[in-house]
């Protein structure tokens, strides 16, 4: 059997699609705290299993069924003939598979919207909902032959069907749920909750950017060029436009509603991917990326509604939007193109039609859940870390840690230099402590130093030079009286934001403590706030334990030992 060019562009797309849930894995680990890393791979997973079984079970049939204009046919395993529905020369096994794929994208968004408080049980029951009822109805209106795809109503890629579904839902869900313990305070003042990490965010949306070409592509090869084109530039563009409008608006440009700017653009020109021109999608992702950020600051401050990933301005008006301005700029009937206002109205319509639809099916959805399983989890669940709660393991990634090895040739180096002390020998302590009447009375200084990063390597030549031979170096965080630089996250000021500096602890016994502290204080000093600082405290005492030397005698390096 020769495979046709669609059956295998349909391939390509479906396993792009499913890639889709990787990256909304990792951007929506990425956006929450590392505690609760475990349980949003556990549920990322296991909603897409149950929506591909369901949709498959009966959500398909109702989506691309022939029935009213409401709804398709109830058709358990899709068993029945839908070859009006796909190309002629791809099979319909291929194209449940990527239908499939696609009805489990809307809930990896939800998951994200109500991560770090919300239920297994109870966002797994929504997701079984969502695929076999809210999202095939829906689906069958716009794309399945339903009475607004019969009245002309266009969403190539699914701005309305799949990505504004799925932030109504977002938002309905986050919001019955309320918001994150210590998100708001009494008085109404937002705490920012910070993700533990931009970088596996930032990888997240790069990997949601590839996958998204699958379904830009569901329409098969013709004019693919400009929809990949369209595609691009709208991304492009919102992301340009994000940080341009960050910066302006809080003076510095905020990573994590620029990562949202790019979601946005891929989101808001999916309806219109294969109409538009290209300026017109420069324009829908421009769009898109000031909706964006002034959506998610008005979501945080003035709905109160707490969204990590920020799933109802980026999903739901984003998409939303997108899906109007294809009424504009389409080139095939849109406004701007000569073929008046059909084309806007029925988009408009149709944006109105699923945001109530969906809106009132998710409120009862939830209610219902709620009532038999409670949406949310335990105060004491929800402090400890739901990856932690429901793993019961002390860390997420306590796999990935890196494995602590002694230094082979160091050892080797030791005992050929120096004699092992037996340990009858060893064990004893060879001096005294303080108080016990023959101590020596010699003085040791522990020198604490807090410098930034930069000047770190610049101060350990300047201490190995005037003879510091022994450190220890930590990678802090940590702020001063200025409570750190000014700082915003999501649009939220920090109340304090800890700064990256290294700390070097330096126990002084033969080298005078001025000297340590003015030689680094000459090469730490910029004049500028955050040059750091030192700190000065008595020792008591020291023990070396291979030898049990104490004080003086334990701080003296390998070369007075031979000696």
């Amino acid at each position: 059997m020769t495979l046709s060019v669609n059956m295998i562009w349909m391939a390509l797309c479906t396993a792009l699609i499913i890639s889709l849930q990787a990256g909304f894995t990792l951007m929506e680990a990425g956006f929450t705290r590392e505690k609760n890393a475990g349980d949003i791979i556990i549920k990322n997973l296991l909603n897409f299993s149950i929506c591909m079984l369901l949709f498959w079970f009966i959500g398909f049939g109702i989506m691309f069924g022939k029935g009213s204009g409401f709804a398709g046919k109830i058709d358990f395993f899709s068993m029945g003939d839908y070859t009006e529905s796909i190309a002629d020369d791809a099979s319909s096994g291929m194209f449940i598979a990527m239908q499939g794929a696609t009805a489990a994208v809307i809930m990896a968004v939800v998951t994200g919207a109500m991560a770090e408080r919300s239920r297994m049980t109870a966002v797994c029951a929504f997701g079984a909902v969502m695929a076999a009822f809210i999202y095939p109805i829906a689906g069958h209106w716009t794309m399945g032959g339903g009475w607004l795809s019969a009245n002309g109503f266009h969403d190539a890629a699914g701005a309305c069907t799949v990505q504004m579904v799925a932030g109504i839902a977002a938002f309905i869900g986050a919001k019955l749920l309320g918001p994150r313990k210590g998100r708001y305070a009494e008085n109404g003042n937002i705490h920012a909750i910070p993700g533990h990490s931009l970088l596996m965010g930032t990888l997240g949306v790069l990997l949601l950017w590839t996958g998204w070409f699958g379904l830009i592509g569901q329409g098969g090869t013709v004019r693919i060029g400009n929809v990949f084109l369209n595609t691009s530039l709208s991304v492009a563009s919102a992301s340009v436009i994000t940080v341009l409008y960050t910066t302006g608006k809080y003076k510095r440009p905020d990573i994590s509603l620029i990562l949202n700017g790019v979601m946005a653009g891929l989101v808001s020109i999916s309806s219109g991917c294969d109409e538009v021109a290209p300026a017109g999608a420069v324009i829908i992702g421009s769009m898109a990326g000031i909706l964006t950020v002034n959506g998610t600051v008005w979501m945080d401050q003035k709905a109160k509604e707490d969204d990590p990933i920020g799933a109802a301005a980026v999903f739901g008006l984003c998409g939303g939007a997108g899906t109007i301005a294809t009424g504009i700029f389409s080139t095939k009937g849109g406004l701007l193109y000569g073929g008046g206002g059909s084309l806007l109205a029925v988009q408009i319509i149709g944006v109105a039609a699923v945001v109530l639809w969906v809106s009132l099916t998710s409120y009862i959805t939830f209610r219902i859940i709620d009532h038999i399983t409670g949406l949310r989890v335990s105060e004491e669940e929800e402090t400890a870390g739901l990856g932690i709660s429901f793993q019961e393991a002390p860390h997420d990634y306590v796999d990935l840690l890196p494995e602590v090895k002694e230094d082979a040739d160091y050892e080797h180096s030791l005992k050929a230099t120096v004699k092992d002390i037996p340990i009858d020998i060893a064990i004893p302590v060879r001096g005294a402590m303080p108080g016990s009447g023959n101590w020596d009375g010699t003085a040791l200084t522990r020198v604490d130093i807090l410098c930034r990063q930069s000047r770190f390597e610049e101060l350990k030549s300047a201490m190995n030079r005037i003879g510091v031979t022994g450190m220890t170096v930590s990678q802090v965080l940590g702020c001063g009286m200025q409570k750190g630089a000014a700082e915003y996250y999501r649009g939220i000021p920090m109340d304090i934001q800890l700064l990256p500096k290294m700390r070097v602890e330096i126990v002084v016994a033969k080298i005078p403590v001025s000297k340590v502290v003015n030689c680094a204080r000459k090469i730490l000093y910029t004049g500028h706030i955050g040059d750091g600082k030192i700190f000065i405290y008595d020792v008591r005492d020291a023990i070396k334990i291979r030898t049990g030397e104490t004080g003086y005698a334990a701080m003296q390096g390998i070369e007075d030992v031979v000696s």
